[in-house]
């Protein structure tokens, strides 16, 4: 075989190094972030992404107990229960004794509750959820796997508590 100068010769792709690597993992961290925060700061009536995000589920789907938002937002019912006290105080969501069974409580929201629901952009958590779902069965697990690892070598002590909802700080006030 001749070498013909009007062919390029092409070399095998490259693989990113690992700086690279780093540098698009973070800038994904960093725009995630960006994304959860910037969802609640558009949200005119001043609630955290976490609150947003429950507001708006309970305003799709009324009367569900903490533990049903607990499942629908991924997250443990203690934590949820901190957030919803937080719009309770608020005065956007009310609790209720449920008509089948008092011991039982379910959540509404308030009239303020539904205009803040109205002012405010789609929560970003949602969109989150969705993608991570979407994803194929085999990169969830792996994208499982990496976090967790990156997790416990980041926030040990963290990792092995409850995490509160994203972006709802531990011991918050408002």
């Amino acid at each position: 075989m001749r070498y013909n100068a009007a062919v390029p010769i092409r070399s095998a792709p490259r693989a990113p190094s690992r700086d690279a690597e780093v540098r698009a993992a973070l800038d994904a961290f960093r725009s995630l972030g960006q994304a959860l925060r910037l969802g609640a700061a558009s949200s005119s009536a001043g609630l955290s992404s976490a609150q947003l995000f429950a507001l708006q589920l309970i305003a799709e789907q009324p009367s569900l107990s903490i533990n049903e938002l607990a499942a629908l937002t991924f997250t443990h019912q203690s934590s949820v229960s901190v957030v919803v006290q937080r719009l309770v105080a608020r005065r956007m969501v009310a609790k209720i004794a449920s008509p089948e069974d008092r011991r039982r409580h379910c959540l509404a929201v308030t009239a303020k509750g539904k205009a803040a629901v109205r002012r405010a952009p789609k929560a970003v958590q949602q969109q989150l959820i969705a993608a991570i779902a979407a994803l194929p069965a085999a990169e969830r697990r792996t994208l499982v796997r990496a976090l967790d690892r990156v997790a416990r070598r980041v926030a040990p002590d963290l990792v092995a508590t409850r995490a509160p909802m994203l972006f709802e700080e531990r011991g918050r006030s408002k």
